[in-house]
């Protein structure tokens, strides 16, 4: 059994988080497109609001070699130990001069524990219905290939993980990222017992035609979607993929790069209509009884960390989610 499942107590949501998640090159990492402390600041938005408390998040162990080269050719794996290698896949071109004990230490050590939250959450999606990784959703990386600053596979590694071990059989990946989700398809090219929907904009990163053969149902869209047009071709599309599969659990790649004025995405979803899609999408499962694990994936505005914690709450607010029973209190 590997050491990235364990039990979590009675008392803890299924919301999986470190902080170590957070990437940090000596202040090198605010020169680049992403927020680099998204993950924490989704975290402390949702302390803030008394949603969670510290002891009540999960805490992950980090993706050791033996989890990794489950899904990860040796090749592939030896690779990471040149940071000019590390630097293409980052889109970090400075890291092309820090030596790789550093960028292990500063990158890629985050990267494993939020792989190592995504196996971790796809167990407890099986146990208690729903989780959510504050992280991972590394969709442009397969066993053989990383790239769109995606150096794990977590999304292949946790499905191989709960048909491995949770004997799961039919997995559906919903990709809401607003980039092709290029990586995993690669890997499940061939596979009937994983059913890909994708929908993303199809004039950005990464055009890969190979990979959409694993594609089962293909939503493309073009420049500068907005809210009414994104949600009833979402709507209706995850509709049609539910009634063609049924699977044992839902994998949800919950991009927010999909948001008006994000620099890559270059799509114009509101942040209300960020919330309105995750609630549908937890809501479909709810009806179906099919268990939801959540990854927070894409999204380079620094606003989108408060929009994930907002969407998170709404959840609640919703009776899709829910966290640990109150303890009853016993009279004297």
């Amino acid at each position: 059994m590997t050491s990235l499942y364990f039990d979590i107590r009675d008392d803890q949501w299924p919301i999986v988080y470190h902080e170590k998640y957070n990437v940090s090159f000596g202040g090198f990492e605010k020169f680049h497109v992403f927020d680099a402390q998204k993950w924490h600041n989704i975290i402390q938005f949702l302390l803030d609001a008394n949603f969670i408390t510290k002891d009540s998040i999960v805490k992950p162990v980090e993706a050791k070699d033996f989890d990794l080269k489950t899904v990860h050719t040796k090749r592939y794996l030896k690779s990471l130990k040149w940071s000019a290698r590390v630097a293409v896949i980052a889109e970090v071109p400075i890291l092309v001069c820090i030596p790789n004990i550093l960028v292990q230490r500063a990158y890629l050590k985050p990267m494993r524990l939020q792989t190592g939250g995504s196996v971790l959450a796809g167990k407890l999606a099986l146990e208690r219905g729903w989780a959510i990784n504050v992280g991972g959703g590394f969709h442009h990386c397969s066993g053989d290939k990383g790239g769109g600053f995606c150096p794990y596979a977590d999304i292949t590694m946790l499905i191989k993980y709960l048909m491995a071990y949770k004997s799961v059989q039919n997995v559906m990946i919903v990709d809401l990222d607003a980039h092709q989700g290029n990586g995993y398809e690669r890997d499940f090219i061939g596979v009937p017992e994983v059913y890909i929907m994708d929908m993303y904009n199809k004039h950005i990163y990464p055009r890969d035609s190979h990979a959409k053969q694993a594609i089962r149902r293909k939503v493309e869209l073009g420049y500068l979607v907005e809210d009414t047009e994104y949600l009833i071709k979402m709507k209706k599309n995850l509709k049609a993929a539910l009634k063609d599969f049924t699977p044992d659990i839902l994998v949800y790649n919950a991009g927010t790069d999909i948001l008006e004025s994000d620099p890559l995405g270059h799509l114009s979803v509101t942040d209300v209509g960020i919330v309105h899609r995750d609630q549908f999408v937890f809501y479909v499962c709810k009806e179906l009884n099919i268990p939801i694990v959540m990854l927070t994936s894409g999204g380079y505005l620094k606003k989108t960390a408060r929009i994930i914690a907002d969407s998170i709450m709404n959840l609640s607010a919703q009776g899709l989610i829910s966290g640990p029973p109150t303890p009853i209190i016993q009279s004297k």
